[in-house]
């Protein structure tokens, strides 16, 4: 997967493709276009990645924190249930919040190493959580969290290029670059900072968001334009 680009094939509710024949063929498209994995929620919908296509799935659920935040795979259940359904690598929260029941990422982590074999991804905030869940024995580590546990984001189309040069020159685990990530430049950036792969969803496989974004621009232009 070096240097290559990961889509994370998910919709969110509420949207006309969320339902696994949608996601599958997210994926299906991401594998024509020359993706070298996806990352799919729910055990479900990597059965139906796992049947249209042989690139290495990334699987993850999601739940919540007692404060409301999304808590990704929440318990070794979903762990057990993302393998049996397929996932190559098994993705979850490593942040230092505590989950429901007062286990905290890295806990999580060895519990996670312990239950099974595959390969598992960190998602993390920040370079304390990343070097961390490396150390803990990470195959990976991904910038997925970052501005959803500490202080938000300036831009919701920035990268957060530092987080990701750091901890990519401050262990050898791999990372993979996600978040905000919504132009090949972006993602060129990211490799070049030092990322092993880019994964990337809203920009690729949330039609929604990518229209929002354009009615937003054209927005505001009408709004300088009476200014």
């Amino acid at each position: 997967m070096k240097k290559g680009l990961i889509v994370s094939c998910q919709a969110e509710e509420g949207s006309p493709f969320n339902s696994p024949q949608f996601i599958a063929a997210f994926a299906k498209a991401a594998e024509l276009g020359g993706a070298v994995g996806v990352r799919v929620r729910d055990p479900e919908n990597v059965r139906a990645v796992a049947d249209v296509t042989d690139l290495p799935i990334i699987g993850l659920t999601k739940g919540l924190f007692d404060s409301g935040g999304v808590l990704v795979t929440p318990t070794i259940d979903d762990v057990l249930r993302l393998v049996d359904s397929g996932a190559d690598i098994i993705a979850f929260d490593a942040t230092i919040r505590r989950r429901p029941g007062g286990m905290s990422g890295l806990e999580f982590l060895r519990a996670v190493r312990a239950a099974i074999h595959s390969p598992v991804l960190a998602d993390i905030s920040n370079v304390h959580e990343g070097l961390a869940a490396a150390e803990e024995g990470a195959d990976f580590i991904a910038t997925t969290l970052s501005g959803y546990v500490e202080a938000p984001v300036r831009s919701k189309y920035e990268p957060d290029f530092s987080l990701i040069k750091e901890i990519a020159s401050r262990t050898k685990t791999p990372v993979i670059a996600e978040g905000r990530i919504w132009s090949p430049e972006q993602a060129k950036t990211a490799v070049d900072c030092g990322a092993f792969a880019v994964c990337i969803g809203s920009a690729i496989t949330r039609p929604v968001d990518i229209v929002r974004r354009f009615v937003d621009s054209l927005s505001d232009l009408e709004q300088t334009a009476e200014i």
